[in-house]
């Protein structure tokens, strides 16, 4: 039995925190109800804490190997010695499939032996598991478990390589204005100092320049400092909150990530409900997959909601960063007596568009790097050969 450390709200809302022993998640909420409480947040004390979680594509063949190994009929002793000793896997993650199975072999259930590698897996996995256990079909869910990491890995992989071309441009302006103040503008100082007097712009970018070549390392200094400070700031619950609300409510990028963020919790709710999970426990797991903590803050009132007696579609409608269109297809399943057939639905949609909309936010920002390009070489151009046409123009005038 494990020792929980546990958030949860009555039916007024009222927060709550504290430690509870149980013998899993779900019994943890089931002691909690019992007494006029709701599960919002929790974690396990004690368990190892792995120093990072497996990728996606690696939890993929994870559970499709583990699925074909016990539809075929296999222990799942057997099948977990048999996917720790596959040879093309890393050590170290080797090293984690021995540990799930050295706990299993002490008889205690896969969920358990999974939540206790720290952030290695996934609370959806974990909790998939164990529902699985409760209810029988492990091999199946398995299967749904690998076909979503391997949905999430595609997704991955494609804003990744869809990125390329955006973070060359970046890389390829930083080069050209390194090379453009460092070496080419050194060249003409020389003839700059015989001018009696220089425009604006010339004089801003030999000043530039010579601190780009006198005093390199301050700029690396600088820059070094200024992440580390957006890494410490942006840790910071209340600005991550901040930033988080004003990145959904900027134009047309906010409109592109309302839905990718309404993907991604539309595919996780749906994997949930339909392996016969409460909605609650559903909605507690769901709202960790999102990515923004200003939706996921916002969930606190939504499992009061429901709690209280709302329908799951008018608690999710007055979250603000979802589709309006999840918030439908949630009431027509609630109407119709098919939440999870629909829930299902407008995860496979929302997946698509969500692909559609991340393409979307790169193809902005291509022409966007290619302008910012142009006008830092156009403005150099400028500053060298301003003062150039104007010293011939003088000689021009002069000898006329």
């Amino acid at each position: 039995m494990a020792v929980y450390k546990y958030k949860a709200l009555d039916e007024e809302g009222k927060s709550y925190s504290g430690k509870m022993q149980a013998t899993s998640d779900q019994d943890l909420h089931e002691k909690l109800k019992s007494s006029g409480k709701f599960l919002v947040d929790y974690n396990v004390e004690g368990v190892k804490i792995r120093s990072k979680r497996l990728r996606s594509d690696h939890l993929a063949d994870f559970s499709l190997n583990l699925s074909k190994l016990l539809r075929a009929g296999i222990t799942l002793v057997r099948a977990l010695d048999i996917i720790a000793e596959d040879e093309s896997i890393a050590d170290k993650e080797r090293a984690i499939y021995r540990d799930l199975l050295k706990i299993v072999r002490q008889g205690r259930p896969l969920s358990d032996a999974m939540a206790e590698q720290g952030d290695t897996f996934p609370p959806l996995f974990i909790n998939m598991m164990r529902s699985a256990e409760n209810t029988g079909g492990m091999d199946s869910t398995a299967a749904q478990m690998a076909d979503y990491y391997s949905k999430e890995y595609r997704l991955n992989q494609k804003v990744k390589s869809s990125m390329t071309y955006p973070k060359i441009l970046v890389v390829m302006i930083i080069v050209v204005v390194a090379i453009i103040m460092g070496f080419v503008m050194p060249k003409f100082k020389d003839l700059f100092a015989q001018m009696d007097s220089l425009p604006i712009a010339t004089t801003v970018l030999l000043g530039i320049s010579n601190f780009v070549v006198k005093r390199w390392y301050i700029l690396l200094f600088a820059a070094a400092v200024l992440f580390l400070l957006y890494k410490v700031i942006f840790a910071i619950p209340q600005v991550r909150l901040m930033k988080d609300k004003l990145e959904l409510h900027l134009p047309v990028i906010g409109k592109l990530r309302k839905v990718i963020y309404t993907a991604r919790f539309a595919r996780t709710l749906s994997s949930l409900y339909s392996s016969g999970m409460p909605i609650i426990s559903c909605l507690s797991i769901a709202r960790t997959t999102i990515g923004n903590s200003y939706i996921d803050k916002q969930f606190d009132d939504v499992i009061a909601a429901i709690s209280a007696g709302e329908t799951l579609s008018g608690a999710i409608d007055k979250v603000d960063g979802f589709t309006k269109k999840l918030i439908s297809t949630i009431g027509v399943g609630e109407e119709t007596g098919s939440l999870d057939t629909m829930l299902i639905s407008i995860a496979d949609q929302m997946d698509y568009e969500s692909e559609i909309a991340t393409q979307k936010l790169v193809a902005m920002l291509e022409p966007t790097m290619i302008v910012v390009m142009a006008v830092i070489v156009g403005f150099i151009m400028v500053a060298v050969i301003q003062p150039i046409y104007g010293s011939y123009q003088s000689i021009s005038n002069t000898g006329m």
